[in-house]
């Protein structure tokens, strides 16, 4: 059986016919050896049809079918056009060697040639991509490395392209440079005072505004007393200059901090409602950073979702067959905080289980909610456009109908109407032809039997009554 090599460079798709395979030998291992060398890989390797690419938009539309499994209209021509014809009823006498086995399955469903992805075809390929320049006379090396490189690039840029629906990747930025400034801030207000300035200068006059700072006048009390026993050095006025400025960086990053925290909350509460008002704006920020997305974080179960962010303790018992941790980052919830020690665990078990609710329902809510509401819009249109079509199908037969005489039909129909109010004079006098009224009556002529039967019903009885007299009498 022939086998023929199908490879999908940058600058176009590429057909190759092994007729050489014997001389390579079957194995994997031979043909490994053989890519190397390229007089004898050329023996065995020929082309057998190229097709460029369009452009570098049709490159690249390719490229993604082909990551994905798919045959493009182009590669189906491409393969019909240039493989041997096969008569109708016969199996082909060749195989197609893909690297993909996805594109191999769906080109054999669609079109019934066969397909085959395995080592050996992968080592051959191999080869055709490290001699493809040779193949084409026309081609050169650097056509194809230019071509290469264009398409790696618009290739990746197409792939970490920013999504508008994945707005959660703005969360996690967020909350990552929230906690890197609250772990900088630290040191560097430890290292300044503004108002103080020089300590020599600090006075009892200066209780009054220190006490507005700190917020209680013992404290300030304090800090003006250090400061006349201090042992510290006296700064230069070339010093002074620099930590003020230092300083004032220091407070612009906290009024920074303030303003990024109140851009995380809004984000919070648009992204993931459900969890903010569960567990909080930082816990939730801090979750869904550390499970890399919120669909990620909706995918895990209860149980990962309680012990998130305390993997190393986890491995660590794991390793030492220890006890293994009972929460992670959801620790950090004032519900954990608030509840006992020995129920901290049960209360970690049951918040995660609430927390991967809220994550699943902020996730697919509005995902479900914008395809259902598109359903019913389509469904919508659709029942419109059958019903005009049928009152438009329906406008000729009606007017036909009109102009039609009556049909026999009709005719019976008022014919059976004018035979009912004889029958219920029948019923009034009580004769026996009663029960020859047909069963099927209409409702008006059921009310005026009803109302007439409990009349033939006594006058029944009475003449009863008068036969049994006449009869004793006659005795």
């Amino acid at each position: 059986m022939a086998l023929y090599l199908l490879f999908e460079s940058a600058s176009g798709y590429a057909l190759l016919h092994a007729h050489g395979v014997d001389e390579i030998g079957q194995g994997v291992d031979a043909a490994r050896a053989s890519v190397l060398e390229l007089q004898r890989f050329s023996k065995a390797v020929k082309l057998a049809g190229f097709s460029p690419f369009s452009s570098a938009v049709d490159a690249l539309n390719q490229c993604n079918a082909i990551s994905e499994g798919i045959m493009t209209d182009e590669l189906r021509s491409f393969l019909e056009l240039n493989l041997p014809k096969v008569k109708k009823g016969k199996k082909a006498k060749y195989s197609v060697g893909v690297m993909e086995p996805k594109v191999g399955s769906h080109i054999s469903e669609a079109t019934g040639i066969p397909c085959q992805c395995n080592e050996f075809v992968q080592e051959l390929l191999r080869g055709v991509r490290l001699h493809f320049d040779h193949f084409i006379d026309q081609l050169k090396p650097t056509d194809l490395e230019k071509a290469q490189l264009g398409l790696g690039h618009s290739y990746s840029r197409a792939k970490v392209k920013f999504n508008v629906n994945r707005v959660d990747n703005m969360v996690i930025q967020a909350i990552f440079l929230l906690d890197t400034l609250d772990k900088d801030i630290n040191p560097f207000s430890m290292r300044i005072a503004k108002f103080v300035v020089n300590k020599s200068d600090l006075a009892e006059k200066d209780i009054p505004a220190l006490a507005d700072l700190t917020g209680d006048e013992d404290k300030a009390k304090e800090i003006v007393e250090a400061a006349k026993a201090s042992m510290g050095q006296d700064l230069s006025p070339v010093d002074l200059i620099n930590v003020q400025q230092f300083a004032q960086r220091v407070m612009n990053l906290s009024e920074y901090i303030k303003n990024l925290y109140e851009y995380l909350v809004t984000k919070m509460n648009d992204i993931a409602p459900n969890l903010t008002s569960l567990i909080g704006e930082i816990v939730g920020a801090r979750l869904i950073s550390h499970a890399g997305s919120l669909s990620n974080l909706a995918k895990c179960p209860a149980s990962t979702l309680q012990i998130l962010g305390a993997e190393k303790a986890l491995f660590r018992a794991l390793k030492t067959r220890g006890n293994t941790p009972k929460y992670g980052l959801i620790f950090h919830s004032s519900f954990i905080g608030r509840a006992s020690t020995k129920n901290k665990g049960r209360m970690a078990r049951y918040l995660a289980n609430k927390c991967s609710i809220a994550s699943r329902i902020d996730c697919y809510s509005g995902k479900e909610k914008s395809n259902a509401s598109a359903k019913k819009s389509k469904k919508k249109k659709s029942k419109g456009e059958i019903d005009g079509e049928e009152m438009d199908l329906d406008k000729p037969s009606k007017l036909a109908a009109e102009a039609e005489p009556e049909t026999e039909k009709k005719k019976k129909k008022k014919k059976h109407k004018l035979e009912e109010p004889q029958d219920q004079e029948m019923v009034v006098n009580g004769n026996v032809e009663q029960d020859e009224t047909p069963k099927k009556k209409k409702k008006k002529n059921r009310e005026a039997s009803e109302d007439v039967e409990p009349k033939t019903a006594t006058e029944g009885k009475k003449k009863k009554k008068k036969k049994s007299k006449t009869e004793n009498d006659d005795v």
